[in-house]
């Protein structure tokens, strides 16, 4: 049920004819308390869409009643009377609850430079509200999807409390989130200074290490919201695992789903002199063009491999690189290692080692391949 297991929330999901498709597009999810805490992350893009800019401050105050998300327009670079129209959004829904819009979380998703149809979308409101119910979730979750292929739902069980949250996202999927909404709910008690500690922590290792195409999307959010209804007060590290749990099963199925893909690609860079280092060869990797299009081959370049390592500022000695893909170790010290012939690139899982043999940090991006299908969807994607 995704946002709606764990106690204390309600949700929705309608068909507002925001979409041409006529598919459902306006979502809806309601905290009933007794607490209203909540913490968000947001994309670190600098062209924000006006449901950020939004989203943003009312998130400032620690507590929200609600969020309402819609897909089939992104209402981003829609100047002044986008940011408007935000703002009837959330006031129109509060209306709506009998709650404060000062505590209404607004998200959209979809085409960016289109205002949304304002007369469709405030006159499904009425729809949502009435649908709210306890086993929502996954109607809700079906209404944010744009590309996506499928809904995307998790649910993380602790002793005296669950965790439940709901994502979309298929393209676009790059650090700084992923193009993606994102909402995940609790019905344990819990502090707003711990839930952002949690949740910040948790993106970091989840959302901003998948990188499908390098593109960062100008309306990323994640949401976390806290009911309290269980009464459980979990312990702070406790929870933050949790948290991560629920985000890396999300953002693994962000990466399943991404546009075309044919290939998951697990790119593990290990032995690094840090973790920043780490990262920034996992994201050379990740956005080397040549490579994802060689393994939707199905060919085990590794040379291009070392091709992007070459391009990062980490510490490593060309001659002491090795690279192991799927097990078979094909580089070693910089050079010809184990026959590529052995490397059986059919399963759609690819595990690729980068080992720069300059300390002990190790981190894991995760990305996919290069395909047709990837271009044809954003060739025409505005069609």
């Amino acid at each position: 049920m995704g946002v709606t297991a764990p106690g204390g929330f309600r949700a929705a999901g309608v068909v507002a004819g925001i979409k041409s498709s006529g598919a459902p597009d306006l979502a809806l999810v309601v905290n009933d308390g007794p607490s209203r805490a909540a913490a968000a992350v947001f994309t670190s893009n600098r062209v924000k869409a006006a449901p950020v800019l939004w989203s943003e401050q009312v998130v400032k105050g620690g507590e929200l009643d609600a969020v309402i998300l819609n897909s089939g327009g992104a209402n981003a670079c829609t100047g002044p009377e986008g940011f408007q129209d935000t703002h009837r959004t959330a006031e129109q829904t509060a209306t709506a609850l009998d709650v404060s819009a000062a505590r209404v979380a607004v998200c959209s998703t979809g085409l960016i430079g289109e205002r949304l149809p304002m007369d469709r979308l405030l006159g499904a409101l009425p729809a949502v509200v009435a649908g709210l119910c306890d086993t929502g979730g996954a109607a809700a979750a079906e209404a944010i999807r744009t590309t996506d292929t499928v809904a995307k739902t998790a649910v993380v069980e602790r002793e005296g409390y669950v965790l439940g949250g709901m994502a979309k996202g298929a393209g676009m999927l790059a650090p700084g989130l992923a193009t993606m909404l994102c909402v995940l709910t609790t019905d344990a008690e819990v502090p707003q200074a711990e839930l952002d500690a949690a949740l910040r922590a948790a993106t970091a290792r989840t959302f901003d290490r998948i990188d499908s195409d390098g593109c960062m999307s100008t309306n990323d959010t994640v949401i976390l919201m806290a009911s309290g209804s269980t009464g459980t007060r979990p312990d702070a590290r406790e929870f933050a695992a949790a948290v991560e749990e629920l985000c890396a099963d999300l953002a693994r199925q962000l990466i399943a789903d991404a546009e075309g893909a044919s290939k998951e690609i697990e790119i593990e860079v290990a032995n690094a002199a840090t973790e920043a280092d780490a990262l920034e060869v996992a994201r050379s990797i990740a956005r080397n063009n040549l490579l994802k299009c060689a393994f939707y081959g199905e060919d085990p370049n590794w040379g291009r491999v070392l091709a992007a390592v070459g391009t990062t500022a980490a510490a490593f000695e060309p001659d002491r690189l090795s690279v192991a893909i799927n097990g078979v170790w094909v580089c070693r010290n910089g050079g010809v290692g184990e026959p590529r012939e052995l490397c059986d690139l059919s399963d759609r899982h690819i595990h690729l080692v980068v080992d720069l043999a300059a300390g002990a940090e190790t981190v894991t991006v995760w990305t996919n391949d290069l395909t047709k299908e990837y271009v044809h969807e954003n060739s025409a994607y505005s069609s």
